[in-house]
């Protein structure tokens, strides 16, 4: 059972990671959300989620076929990175080359253009800053990436303070975040020739075609997922403008302090499942399972939360032009249960050699979130973009489970019961919360003791459950 303790242990090393970040990006975001007022922020916004999108030509799929590739076989792990260093550089520099030129031919004003080159190379560098932290979970050495995500938040939120009491504009935001990952690659750089040894730059182009065309699956996935998860903030900043950009991002930010969670525990799992394949079918099967059953029983008490308490969370972290914020979010928020079960859906398929499929069913999931949004934006603005968001991830989701048990395995009847019983638990604190009456502060102790007592009484952990935490209390 050390792989569950060693699975754990890296989960949990993120986790905490992720948690002080999220604090920190808390913090730094209604900072500079307040300070740039709703038109701003929705410049900044479209800025990252132009540069996002572009982002799948700077990679190409290429960090998550090498994560898979490395968990396998760590020896190649310094071939790797002599050859995808300078690959990555090269396409960076001209995929920001590109973007700033096609924004120019598309008549965006100048200061949009700037902001959106400074995260075009934000971006990049994070891009590379994956790679690193590929090799890291490759090695299950995570303890190194939760290092470099501190001093990255750390950094960030310092400068964004500066910026906001020296009052030095939307310029200054955007150089914040590119100052803070350029210093933390530094960290990232000297800790990973600590691991990998005989690291050499080289121009192998055989190498690079060949990866290129392994990783091709990975990258049109990649596109797709921009896609979906990006278009509806361009689109709803080119239909509707940037002040209905600026209250959906402001609530998809909140949003994604609860993503982050997630996304630490799928990047644990992910070289676990990879070294799994072909070795224990059972037990990945089972790390599956269970990886659904704790990811749920996590996001429906937050989602049930949230709902209730979305105006007093708006009016905590924004200012009163955000007040919208309050009526959209109780409808967002329940994206994070289709995250979360996707995500670690997504990990098992790419980590078992199914990255076909993966690709097939976001380019599917891709043009259908785009149509919705084309329609629903139009007609209904941010509540538009929710709507289509949510229809989209209950898509993916029933893909992936068509996915999986023609490729994989059919899912166990007990984890139909379990998720059962994690509702009916998240429908219990939904009751109490309805006619408590509380303030949001007095509702977070009093939910908490809800929920606890009702995953007992429903019997949501079972023996092996319990089993799991025995070994993971063992030294």
């Amino acid at each position: 059972m050390s792989l569950i303790r060693d699975l754990f242990k890296n989960t949990g090393v993120l986790t905490i990671s992720q948690i002080t970040t999220s604090i920190m990006a808390f913090f730094w975001t209604t900072l500079y959300a307040n300070y740039l007022g709703v038109g701003d922020y929705g410049t900044i916004n479209f800025a990252i989620a132009t540069m996002g999108i572009i982002t799948i030509f700077m990679d190409f799929g290429m960090n998550i076929y090498i994560v898979r590739d490395v968990s396998r076989n760590k020896q190649v792990a310094n071939v790797y990175l002599g050859n995808i260093i300078p690959l990555k550089i090269l396409l960076s520099s001209v995929t920001v080359l590109s973007a700033s030129v096609i924004l120019k031919l598309m008549n965006y004003p100048n200061l949009v253009i700037l902001i959106s080159i400074i995260f075009g190379i934000q971006t990049a560098i994070m891009n590379m800053n994956s790679l690193f932290n590929g090799i890291f979970q490759a090695f299950h050495k995570m303890k190194y990436q939760a290092i470099g995500s501190i001093i990255n938040s750390t950094l960030l939120l310092s400068f964004v303070i500066v910026a906001v009491k020296l009052d030095l504009g939307i310029t200054s935001i955007a150089l914040a975040y590119l100052t803070s990952i350029t210093l933390t690659t530094i960290y990232l750089v000297k800790t990973l020739k600590k691991l990998v040894n005989n690291i050499k730059i080289r121009f192998d182009f055989k190498f690079w075609l060949e990866v290129m065309k392994k990783a091709t699956p990975f990258g049109i996935t990649s596109i797709f997922t921009s896609i979906f998860f990006m278009t509806d903030q361009v689109m709803l900043g080119a239909i509707s403008g940037d002040y209905a950009l600026g209250i959906y991002s402001a609530s998809y930010r909140i949003l994604t302090v609860f993503i982050t969670l997630y996304t630490m525990y799928t990047t644990a799992v992910f070289p676990f499942m990879s070294n799994l394949y072909k070795k224990s079918d059972n037990i990945l099967k089972i790390t599956y399972e269970k990886s659904v059953k704790y990811l749920l029983a996590l996001a429906l008490p937050i989602c049930v939360g949230t709902s209730f308490y979305a105006d007093d969370i708006a009016t905590l972290i924004f200012e009163p032009e955000y007040v919208m914020v309050g009526s959209l979010l109780p409808i967002l928020i329940w994206n994070i249960v289709f995250t979360f079960v996707n995500g670690i859906s997504d990990s098992l398929l790419n980590s078992t050699n199914h990255e076909v499929g993966v690709t097939k069913r976001t380019g599917i999931a891709g043009v259908f979130n785009f149509v919705l949004n084309l329609i629903l934006i139009s007609k209904f603005s941010y509540y538009g973009a929710t709507i289509s968001t949510l229809l989209s991830g209950l898509l993916v989701l029933i893909l992936n489970n068509y996915l999986i048990s023609r490729a994989l395995f059919k899912i166990n009847s007990s984890l139909i019961v379990d998720i059962i019983k994690i509702s009916i638990s998240a429908a219990i604190l939904a009751i109490v919360l309805y006619f408590i009456h509380v303030s949001m502060w007095m509702a977070i102790p009093v939910g908490m003791i809800t929920y606890g007592m009702a995953i007992i009484i429903t019997k949501v952990l079972d023996d092996d459950d319990k089993y799991i935490v025995k070994e993971l209390l063992k030294k």
